[in-house]
C-alpha cells in the first residue's frame, strides 16, 4: 500500500518526471530522433498513469513539479541569445520573415477552425482551437477571451506542439525545403516551443528562426483574434 506522505513529496514526483523523460530522450537519441519516438509523446501518458494508480492528485504534481514550471520563465527569455545572433540575417529577410508569419498566422487559425466549423463544432470549441498554434498561457487567455475552453486550449497546443516536431522533419524533407532558416521559422509558426526544441535538435540556425517564428506568431495570432473577439 503506498504511503500518502511520501507521494506528496516534491522531491519523488520532480524526480519521477524527470526520469521518465529522461529515459524517453535517450530512446529518442539512440533511434536517431525517429518522428514517433518523440519524448514527450510517450512521456505524457506514462505520467498520467503513473499519477492515476498511485492516486495523486495534479494539485500535488503541479506543486512538486513547480521547479521545472519556473524554469520554463528563463528558458523562453533564454531564445533571444540565438535569435540576436541571427540579427543581421534576420534584418536582411525582414520582408519575407512578415510575409511567411501573416500567412502562417492566418493559415493556422482559419484552417483549424474552418475544419471544425465544416463538422458543426460548437462555437466554445472553435474558440479553443484558434489558437492552436501559440504557446499554452497565450492561447488559454485567448481562448478564455473568445469564449473558448482554457483547459481544452491548452491541451490543443500541446497535441498541436509534439505533432508538429513529429513531423515537420519528413513532411519538409518531402517538399525538398532544404534552408534550415525557412524549416526553423515554418516550424516555430506552427507547434510553439516543442517545435523550436526540435529545431534546435537539428541545427543552430533553423532553432534560432523558429524562436524568433514562435515569439512573433504568439503575438500576431494574439493580436488577430483579440480583433475577432471585438467584432463577434
Amino acid at each position: 500500500m503506498s504511503d500518502p506522505a511520501l507521494l506528496a513529496t516534491p522531491l519523488l514526483w520532480l524526480t519521477v518526471t524527470l526520469g521518465v523523460f529522461e529515459v524517453f530522450d535517450s530512446l529518442s537519441k539512440r533511434c536517431d530522433r525517429h518522428p514517433l519516438l518523440h519524448p514527450v509523446l510517450w512521456s505524457t501518458p506514462v505520467l498520467i498513469a503513473l499519477l492515476l494508480a498511485s492516486g495523486t492528485s495534479y494539485e500535488t504534481y503541479k506543486a512538486a513539479t513547480f521547479p521545472v514550471s519556473f524554469l520554463l520563465g528563463p528558458a523562453v527569455v533564454g531564445l533571444a541569445v540565438p535569435v540576436w545572433r541571427e540579427r543581421a540575417r534576420i534584418r536582411r529577410l525582414a520582408i519575407p520573415i512578415v510575409l511567411a508569419l501573416g500567412a502562417g498566422a492566418v493559415t493556422s487559425i482559419v484552417s483549424a477552425v474552418g475544419v471544425l466549423a465544416l463538422f458543426g463544432a460548437p462555437r466554445e470549441i472553435l474558440a479553443s482551437i484558434a489558437p492552436r498554434a501559440t504557446t499554452t498561457p497565450v492561447a488559454m487567455a485567448v481562448a478564455g477571451q473568445l469564449g473558448g475552453v482554457p483547459a481544452l486550449a491548452a491541451v490543443i497546443v500541446l497535441f498541436a506542439g509534439v505533432f508538429g516536431a513529429m513531423v515537420a522533419t519528413p513532411l519538409l524533407n518531402a517538399l525538398g525545403l532544404g534552408g534550415y532558416r525557412a524549416r526553423g521559422f515554418a516550424l516555430g509558426v506552427a507547434a510553439h516551443g516543442i517545435g523550436t526544441a526540435r529545431a534546435f535538435q537539428v541545427d543552430a540556425t533553423a532553432g534560432a528562426m523558429a524562436s524568433l517564428a514562435m515569439a512573433l506568431n504568439a503575438v500576431v495570432t494574439a493580436a488577430l483574434l483579440s480583433v475577432v473577439a471585438l467584432l463577434v
